[in-house]
């Protein structure tokens, strides 16, 4: 039975998730597998510990097992700043006009001012108890090197990123954070290493992308004695860590009888919208219930909307394994809009196989209507939304004008997955009038597929 529905909907400590949840063991069809770029088979475990942690590389392999433990260390971890709450967007609604019914979970309550917190302190955590000096990573618009390096910091491991260049120069304040929390941060493609050489070689001036700061980060924790690559979207094992937002939105739900008819998130790996769907996907692919799912992408980085779904390099340099996916090809570097965590070529793997099955559907969207619902929402509900989560923000509104348009009472609920204090230089060209829309021409996007590796009897 309903009851009545607060602003925030808090959770007690004791209702916080005790296991992440794995949505491949409810798929009939699994996501492909990585595969070796030099045998063109399956990875194995051997050969993935090289550049992972071991216990990292037996979730990311998992696709049976339902339910996995989270680790007490890492529930006393997530105490800090978990259960997140979920929150009735009763000022939008309002300003909006709309029957439909909008929620929110909202994950900036931490330092990192993001949900990639929630898979950073699970990866360190790993690597900490493998006995590992420290830890490697590329980070885009800057909050999944941030998450990282406070999670290292409380375990003491080394940590060392590489940002995307365009958002080290945008956004420094991002970058010194990284520093208080002990790690180094490099712009990426840089000098340091060999495939930042002849990624700068080939494209010389690049503003770079999260495919050129991936190569970076795994060369160096695969040449550095006690190091391991770790990485926030995409994988298998970032989902499912970041199933969390997912249960907890689920059992908020739950309690006072609300059911999602849409569930909306933004898209760049995959790792919010992963594991904000997740469990709700889960219901959809037992028959147990239906939802519609929304991924929103930048029109300049469309990998869903454009891309194509095959086996590509998840790295620019060409070094790490094969991922079949939607991909706009290893090489195609995007414009450099100010949605720093959305700037990847690629898609997850468990995400792209979900939307191939046309289980969800995605949207592209420009940057200035973006930042245009951005503010929307930050006058009315109080919260300034990163630039990512505010891809969400922009379809949600889209969806409660059409519940005006035609009287229907849809109950939405989208991720807000970050704050924006960090982004004020976006802020600051939106509002000056300086900020323009960049959308990939189809010559563009073929200069990238064009790179896309051929693989004899696979593609």
């Amino acid at each position: 039975m309903s009851r009545e529905i607060p602003y925030k909907i808090y959770l007690e400590e004791n209702e916080m998730p005790k296991q992440w949840y794995n949505v491949r063991a409810d798929m009939k069809k699994k996501p492909a597998p990585l595969l070796n770029p030099a045998t063109g088979k399956p990875m194995t475990a051997e050969e993935l510990g090289v550049v992972f942690c071991d216990e990292l590389v037996q979730q990311e392999l998992d696709d049976t097992t339902a339910y996995i433990d989270i680790p007490q260390e890492i529930r006393d971890f997530y105490k800090m700043y978990r259960p997140s709450p979920l929150v009735r967007a009763y000022c939008l609604e309002k300003k909006l006009d709309t029957p439909a019914k909008i929620y929110y979970k909202f994950e900036g309550n931490n330092t990192s001012g993001s949900h990639k917190l929630n898979s950073a302190i699970a990866q360190a955590y790993y690597a900490k108890k493998q006995g590992l000096k420290g830890v490697t990573t590329e980070t885009g618009a800057g909050q999944w090197g941030t998450a990282l390096s406070m999670a290292c910091a409380y375990l003491d491991l080394d940590c060392k990123v590489y940002m995307v260049k365009v958002s080290y120069e945008q956004k420094p304040f991002r970058r010194e954070v990284m520093r208080t929390y002990g790690a180094s941060v490099t712009p990426s493609p840089s000098t340091t290493t060999e495939v930042g050489k002849r990624i700068l070689e080939a494209h010389p001036g690049t503003t770079g992308s999260l495919g050129c700061a991936i190569s970076e980060a795994v060369e160096v924790a695969t040449t550095n004695e006690g190091y391991r690559y770790v990485l926030g979207s995409v994988l298998n094992q970032v989902l499912l860590h970041q199933s969390i937002i997912g249960l907890e939105s689920k059992t908020a739900m739950d309690k006072y009888g609300i059911k999602p008819d849409m569930i909306i998130g933004c898209a760049g790996g995959g790792s919010n919208l992963g594991g904000l769907v997740s469990p709700f996907m889960g219901e959809k692919l037992r028959g147990e219930a239906d939802y519609e799912f929304i991924a929103v992408e930048p029109a300049s980085c469309p990998s869903f909307t454009r891309g194509r779904y095959l086996y590509d390099f998840c790295d620019t340099g060409m070094i790490c394994p094969l991922a079949k996916m939607y991909t706009l090809g290893s090489g195609f570097i995007p414009s450099a809009n100010h949605a720093g965590g959305l700037r990847f070529h690629g898609m997850s793997s468990t995400l792209s196989e979900l939307y191939d099955q046309g289980l969800m559907s995605a949207r592209a969207v420009e940057q200035t209507e973006v930042f245009a619902a951005a503010e929307e929402f930050a006058r009315v509900e109080g919260i300034l939304p990163a630039p990512e989560s505010s891809h969400a923000i922009k379809v949600a509104i889209d969806e409660a004008l059409k519940c005006k348009e035609t009287g229907e009472e849809k109950t939405i609920l989208f991720g807000l997955t970050g704050t924006g204090y960090f982004d004020m230089t976006a802020y600051q060209k939106f509002n000056d009038g300086e900020m323009t829309d960049y959308i990939p021409t189809d010559e563009d996007l073929e200069a990238g597929f064009a790179g896309i590796p051929k693989i004899p009897g696979i593609q």
